[in-house]
């Protein structure tokens, strides 16, 4: 059975944990017609329904970008504006009512290139115009290795793990932040540092850091794994220092992160995901605090290891010692409030 179906995950079922707590869900993605996201070519609407309707009570979700339904034609700098077109009608379709209570991208993340420097602004007019009500904030995927057996999904990878520290790039930055417009950052482990430098170079940009910052051990890190989880902490302690930058706590499903959970022939439960997951949130937490922490489900990329309900369920496990305000906190107030997701 190949790993990250809907079979396979079917194996493992458990009832909701405290199905009361609200949820906002920081960060999914939808696309159709994508071959290399094995089994999951397919991830629009009635995928993200089905997933968010099994009990939790996700109130809303913010999309981000996945370089998905692109304009065809046009300028280059513009063809990203046709996934926000895209995802705006997604938005509105679940805003009906139809695919149930949940207001499914109800903020959008879209993408622009901030290598143009000033000239990203008019790129981000045209974002803002394509989704008036829902637009908040671009993606600048960094993700970049030397090793070419990993994977690199950055954006202009041409351009090498360089981008946050050129002229242009942080122009382009300040941008963003004088339209009142929020970056994510998605970098590896070993990119926190130049995060952290970058971050502290816009102070008025909000970044809201991917993936618990991009910790790796496949490849060639898998043989000195303990180093690279070392090297991490470092880095994440780094990252905090700067009070515009937020943690989203998930995204450890990814196959990268060396959990082999999707390799099981049957999905690993709530309660040993959030044993193995704590240690690592908590380090997020702990530097973090939980007024700059959201938990996320980076649906349907972390599909592959386990559902949305044994995730969510997982969360609550690790989370019970704190308050209730700060639970509320890093399941809903904190994305409700940074992506200022209207109801």
């Amino acid at each position: 059975m190949p790993f990250g179906g809907n079979d396979w995950l079917a194996l493992t079922e458990e009832p909701v944990i405290e199905p009361d707590l609200p949820i906002c869900d920081p960060h999914h993605h939808f696309w159709d017609r994508r071959p290399e996201r094995i089994p999951y070519h397919r991830y629009l609407l009635h995928e993200l329904a089905a997933d968010i309707n099994g009990g939790h009570n996700v109130r809303s979700t913010v999309f981000i970008e996945a370089r998905s339904m692109y304009r065809a034609d046009g300028p280059d700098e513009l063809k990203p504006v046709g996934e926000v077109e895209f995802v705006q009608g997604l938005a509105a379709a679940s805003a009906s009512g139809l695919y149930g209570s949940g207001r499914a991208a109800a903020s959008i993340i879209g993408h622009a290139n901030l290598n143009l420097g000033d000239g990203v602004k008019p790129v981000l007019e045209a974002l803002q115009a394509a989704s008036p009500n829902r637009f908040r904030g671009i993606r600048h995927s960094l993700t970049w290795d030397p090793d070419p057996e990993l994977e690199n999904t950055s954006a202009y990878k041409h351009l090498g793990e360089e981008q946050m520290r050129t002229p242009k790039y942080r122009e382009g930055a300040q941008v963003l932040a004088s339209m009142g417009l929020t970056l994510e950052g998605w970098v590896y482990f070993h990119q926190l540092p130049r995060l952290a430098e970058f971050a502290t170079s816009v102070p008025d940009l909000t970044i809201i850091l991917n993936h618990i910052g991009g910790l790796v051990r496949e490849g060639h890190y898998e043989s000195n794994a303990d180093e690279v989880v070392e090297q991490w902490k470092k880095g994440i302690a780094a990252v905090a220092q700067c009070p515009n930058v937020v943690v989203k706590l998930g995204g450890l499903g990814m196959p990268r992160n060396g959990f082999d959970w999707h390799l099981r022939d049957t999905p690993i439960g709530s309660e040993e995901l959030a044993s193995q997951m704590s240690p690592f949130i908590e380090y997020c937490i702990e530097h973090f605090g939980t007024e700059r922490a959201m938990f996320e489900s980076n649906f349907p990329v972390d599909k592959v290891s386990f559902s949305y309900n044994v995730m969510y369920n997982a969360f609550k496990r690790l989370s019970k010692s704190y308050s209730a305000d700060e639970r509320a906190a890093m399941f809903h107030d904190n994305a409700a409030n940074i992506y200022r997701v209207e109801y």
